[in-house]
């Protein structure tokens, strides 16, 4: 038998955030040889981590990239490329979809596609996921949470005074708030103050920022660091830029990839590929990677690569506190009560949770509404204290046109938005809560938390490009998450997403990476898929 090609390995993994750091966790155990491809590198630990002018106004980590709109103007993405991918600057909450999401659920702009895999068969992998990100939260108290095997790993990170006030005034107006299940790695007293060997501090830098302590569970903290500790037959290659996937002369199998690193080229090849780029990325790398065999890009003989993109209504707001808010890790509080409807609309509205605290430079970074005029003359600092400060999500629709592309050499992003009404309708929802939390109802949008160049910047929550289903007419990859015609080209970040719901989907892209490892595992020990 002759040597094996020191470039060549059994799997090659491209992205090491979520989807790819899980699925490399995952893998390692076989022995079986594995490169771990990531176009960035290790985020640097600076104190310019925590320094919201850095993070948000000039934007330090962020992907120095210039793409293009439908309408032609320019934008920069909101995409983090590092050891750990996106998860670098998440905010951790960490949600399953709520079972009825995976039925398709009705909007005014349409249906949001069904799941030819159902919540049974993700909810071990949930768990799964829960287990290994070390997420805290508590069952049953979120009125729309799907059914659970066991409860969460560890209990829930405290709320803070303010906040604890603001939640038991929701629940005497009959609302549902509950502790949200964040993956902070706090080990905390029965105060909820960060106990000595904590990793996490219970700072008001958590949510947004890189963490300076790795007390966040991350790609790189929880996965990716660990398996290469733990098993030498894990190799990353860092600032590796996959430039194209290589075929087979029939197109059937991917036989390796394209790498630039440093300016040179490289090409490794592999049994088995894993993409996972994110969601825009991911569907780039296919259609850069067209040949004879594929002229439109990679299992894209549907042309349904790159569309249905969906990132979710999402909106950061703050509101006024009328008594001082000096809570400092904030992020602790969700509402679902308006998940599926309300009493005045039929169709679903969404979900709101807390946000990580607004300071000074965030604020006079936002810049002042006019509404602001009726204040007293009050310094940045000031409404920064009586912050109180939400995310909320309304679910979008899959559509054709929303579609990320290359023209002349360029990226293009298309995007129409989709059930607007719905969102508007959440946010007045917290108008009102507002309202009767003692809290002046007037919401001042916090855009640069969601990047410059909203809505079309603000990519977090990016998915659905490529997305699974049992037709190869309709879809780009089986309910595997294996590339139709392609017997050996996977895909486990949110590009899978056929919908999307109204929660964050870090936690469905951790399951599912998980669940696709199992397959993966049973090709790598001879099982026939």
């Amino acid at each position: 038998m002759g040597a094996v090609s020191a470039d060549h390995y059994d799997v090659i993994v491209i992205g090491s955030g979520p989807g790819g750091g899980t699925m490399v966790h995952a893998l390692a155990a076989t022995g079986k040889r594995i490169l771990l491809l990531e176009r960035g590198d290790y985020l640097r630990r600076e104190q310019a981590n925590w320094d919201s002018q850095e993070v948000f106004i000039k934007a330090r980590y962020q992907a120095d990239e210039t793409w293009y709109s439908s309408d032609g103007k320019t934008f920069k993405p909101g995409l983090h490329y590092f050891v750990g991918g996106n998860s670098k600057v998440y905010g951790a909450v960490l949600f399953r979809l709520r079972e009825a999401d995976f039925h398709g659920v009705r909007h005014p702009d349409g249906v949001a596609p069904e799941w030819p895999v159902k919540y049974d068969e993700f909810e071990p992998y949930y768990q799964a996921a829960e287990d290994l990100f070390q997420v805290r939260g508590i069952r049953g108290e979120d009125p729309t949470e799907p059914p659970a095997s066991k409860a969460y790993p560890f209990p829930p990170v405290r709320h803070e005074p303010r906040i604890q006030e603001l939640a038991d005034g929701l629940m005497r107006e009959g609302l549902h708030p509950f502790h949200l299940p964040v993956g902070a790695l706090l080990d905390q007293d029965e105060n909820g103050a960060a106990l000595p060997h904590s990793a996490c501090i219970r700072c008001n830098r958590f949510d947004g920022f890189p963490c300076l302590v790795n007390g966040k569970a991350d790609a790189q903290i929880i996965t990716v660091d660990p398996t290469l500790r733990a098993h030498d037959n894990v190799v990353l290659l860092t600032r590796a830029f996959v430039d194209k996937l290589l075929t087979n002369a029939s197109g059937t199998a991917v036989t390796g990839v394209s790498v630039i690193r440093d300016g040179a080229v490289r090409e490794f090849s592999a049994d088995l590929v894993v993409v996972a780029c994110g969601a825009l990325s991911s569907a780039l790398l296919l259609l850069r990677s067209a040949n004879d065999a594929h002229p439109n890009g990679l299992a894209n003989r549907s042309d349904q690569v790159g569309r249905n993109y969906m990132r979710h209504n999402n909106a950061v707001v703050m509101a006024i506190s009328k008594t001082p808010n000096p809570t400092q890790f904030q992020k602790t509080l969700g509402i679902n009560d308006f998940y599926f409807g309300a009493d005045d609309w039929e169709y679903p509205l969404g979900h709101i949770q807390m946000v990580g605290k607004s300071d000074g430079e965030q604020v006079h970074g936002e810049g002042l509404p006019k509404w602001l005029q009726w204040f007293p003359e009050k310094p940045f600092d000031w409404l920064a204290r009586h912050s109180i400060d939400f995310w909320l999500t309304s679910e979008d629709l899959p559509k054709p046109f929303n579609r990320v592309f290359y023209k002349d050499g360029r990226v293009h992003l298309d995007l129409t938005e989709t059930n607007v009404e719905g969102h508007r309708r959440l946010k007045h929802k917290l108008e009102m809560i507002c309202n009767m939390a003692g809290i002046y109802p007037q919401l001042i949008d916090r855009g640069l938390y969601l990047g410059q160049d909203t809505p079309i910047g603000g990519t977090a929550h990016q998915s659905g490009t490529l997305r699974f289903g049992d037709d190869p007419q309709t879809s780009v990859l089986d309910r595997d998450c294996r590339a139709h015609g392609l017997d050996n080209l996977y895909v486990t970040d949110a590009s899978f997403f056929p919908s999307i719901g109204a929660v964050n989907p870090t936690l469905t892209i951790i399951a599912n990476a998980l669940r696709v490892a199992e397959r993966i595992r049973e090709r790598l020990n001879g099982v026939t898929p």
